[in-house]
């Protein structure tokens, strides 16, 4: 009975990989990544300006110094909705550099100096100032000027309807540890007085927690605190100028991100530090951060927050 010893045929059906989300690495919401670009709202981070709406829903946060030690945010959207962001205000110079890695995103702001604007149009990013009409903005009641103008994605992405293109990955994600990190609780990054940022790692939440001052946690007008599984610490040299920026006399922070820019870098994920370099070629090309052997360092699937840190700010960490 030779047929008894032959092997039983074997059926093998394999499912398509579900769709992740370019600026994630999370699943893509109902399976589908949106047809549509990255689309960034430069927003407030001065006190008067908190609690801001939105971050929670953002794919990637880039932080950025400004003039006068204070920072904004540049909020990256692209796999989900936000109904409500803000407090929106105007484009700065840096945001060039650090929106240009996402092809050809929309910028949502509320004006800018000439110079600024000038530039920005001549850039691969879409111009979207919030300020030209008030139909492309939300006025939440009890919200006082400067910090009085927001905005949704439905709004910001219905200004250019026709753009169906979504953005290249920045990063690579893996559930695997990037080899050995050292254990982190806490990294504190003290950009100045009004922006002394901690994050710290919650291992509940698998997400690092930020908050003001050391303990006034980060909260956001829904009720939610700023977190995420991943902080990205991007040492930069900046200088200053040559515009003046406001009234008192501040100057434009300008950063070297581009073109074959590089510096020192650290990558906190899982409760752990990664210590890194990074480098960037055009102004089109994704920023890497590397390991000691030139690989790129993966991150958790979920959100990024970018802290662009002045080379002269020292961030420290407890263990």
């Amino acid at each position: 009975h030779k047929d008894a010893l032959k092997p039983k045929p074997t059926t093998t059906t394999t499912s398509a990989p579900t769709p992740t989300c370019p600026l994630t690495g999370l699943p893509a919401p109902n399976g589908t990544v949106p047809q549509r670009p990255a689309m960034a709202v430069k927003i407030d981070n001065y006190p008067a300006g908190r609690p801001q709406a939105g971050l929670d829903k953002a794919d990637i946060v880039f932080e950025e110094p400004v003039e006068g030690g204070i920072t904004r945010y540049a909020a990256v959207f692209q796999c989900q909705d936000a109904s409500l962001i803000g407090p929106a205000r105007p484009a700065r110079n840096i945001d060039i550099g650090i929106l240009g890695q996402l092809g050809n995103p929309l910028e949502a702001h509320v004006g800018g100096i000439n110079p600024v604007i000038s530039n920005l149009d001549a850039s691969p990013i879409v111009d979207v100032n919030l300020g030209a009409s008030d139909s492309l903005m939300i006025h939440p009641a009890g919200r006082v000027p400067p910090d009085a103008d927001f905005t949704s994605t439905s709004i910001v992405y219905g200004t250019h309807p026709t753009m169906n293109t979504a953005p290249q990955p920045l990063f690579t994600y893996s559930p695997t540890l990037p080899g050995a990190g050292s254990p982190v609780s806490t990294v504190n990054i003290p950009f100045s007085g009004t922006s002394n940022v901690t994050w710290k790692w919650n291992a509940s939440t698998n997400t690092f927690q930020r908050f003001y001052n050391g303990t006034t946690p980060d909260m956001l007008v829904d009720g939610a605190q700023n977190q995420t599984p991943n902080v990205v610490v991007q040492f930069v040299q900046i200088s200053y100028g040559p515009w003046v920026e406001n009234s008192q006399g501040g100057l434009e922070v300008q950063a070297d991100l581009y073109p074959n820019a590089s510096g020192a870098a650290m990558i906190y994920r899982n409760g752990q530090a990664f210590q890194a370099t990074w480098h960037r070629g055009a102004l089109g090309s994704p920023t890497q951060f590397v390991n000691a052997f030139g690989v790129p360092i993966p991150l958790e699937a979920g959100t990024t927050w970018v802290e662009l840190v002045p080379s002269t700010v020292a961030v420290t960490s407890t263990p």
